[in-house]
């Protein structure tokens, strides 16, 4: 992998780190109404799922396995 690769990356995950909190800001923020819509809240929490899957892929990109 180069550089630009590695930047391009890094500025992706930073992205999905951001949004995958303002998820979980929208998520708290229902629940706390108690009027929350069950079918929303659900794909809102799928969708912080699906966040954190694509967190992991690129992270599993930019840390190189170790064998000990």
């Amino acid at each position: 992998m180069d550089t630009l690769q590695e930047v391009q990356l890094r500025a992706k995950l930073q992205n999905l780190y951001q949004q995958h909190r303002d998820l979980d800001a929208a998520i708290e923020a229902f629940e706390k109404t108690g009027k929350a819509d069950p079918l929303q809240l659900k794909r809102l929490k799928k969708m912080k799922l699906g966040l954190k899957d694509q967190i992991a892929q690129i992270e599993n990109l930019l840390i190189p396995d170790i064998i000990a």
